[in-house]
């Protein structure tokens, strides 16, 4: 399947992207409702339960069925295709998805709660006040934005900020975490913790003061 504007990756059955799930880092899936080796409803719900709920899922099926739609729905899915594929509905919804999902991607200057972000200038303000990054340390600091809630791998991690060829090591990438989670004061207070998940890779995500993950609004400003 091709998604015009985007790089896609196909897999045979529901196994191997349950493995690929743990290696790598996908900004949304489109699953078949009915796999080869595993019912698709099985596979969502083992998404949701092992990677949460920020990464969008559309399913696709043979026919509309109501109680197929209700079910997908229900298990956590967040939109329902039906079968033969027509690229133009396909694409319209895949950019509605990702405009729901991941609504700093289309902002020019991603603004967060007290971090707002002015990409042309290259720079970054907390709280009005201008934080000093080094470029990569910049670079890793609006990807991370960008994918607030989005569990990344290390590989995606390192290839998005350093390259595809890039020779840095994972204790480098935690060294620049910390870094950073120092420089951008990323505590409850401030609404965001940066957070380390063992075996996987990193996330940003919103929480309240009480340590409790929450929906912060995202915005977009202008000067």
């Amino acid at each position: 399947m091709v998604v015009i504007g985007h790089e896609c990756h196909g897999f045979e059955d529901g196994r191997s992207l349950q493995r690929a799930l743990y290696q790598q880092s996908f900004v949304m899936l489109i699953l078949d409702w009915r796999l080869p080796d595993v019912d698709g409803s099985n596979v969502v719900r083992w998404i949701r339960e092992k990677l949460g709920s920020s990464l969008p899922i559309l399913f696709v099926a043979k026919r509309r069925k109501e109680e197929d739609m209700v079910e997908a729905l229900t298990l956590g899915a967040d939109d329902f295709m039906a079968k033969p594929i027509r690229v133009a509905e396909l694409q319209a919804r895949v950019q509605a998805l990702l405009r729901r999902t991941y609504p700093a991607l289309f902002q020019t200057e991603p603004v967060c709660g007290p971090y707002r972000f002015i990409p042309l200038k290259h720079a970054l303000l907390i709280h009005g006040q201008a934080a000093k990054l080094k470029h990569r340390a910049y670079t890793l600091a609006i990807f991370l934005f960008r994918n607030i809630g989005r569990l990344l791998s290390r590989e995606h991690l390192l290839e998005a900020v350093w390259g595809a060829d890039a020779t840095v090591t994972s204790r480098s990438l935690d060294t620049h975490m910390s870094r950073l989670r120092s420089k951008l004061d990323l505590r409850p207070a401030n609404g965001l913790v940066l957070s380390a998940v063992y075996g996987l890779g990193y996330r940003l995500e919103f929480i309240d003061q009480n340590g409790i993950e929450s929906p912060y609004p995202m915005a977009g400003a202008s000067e």
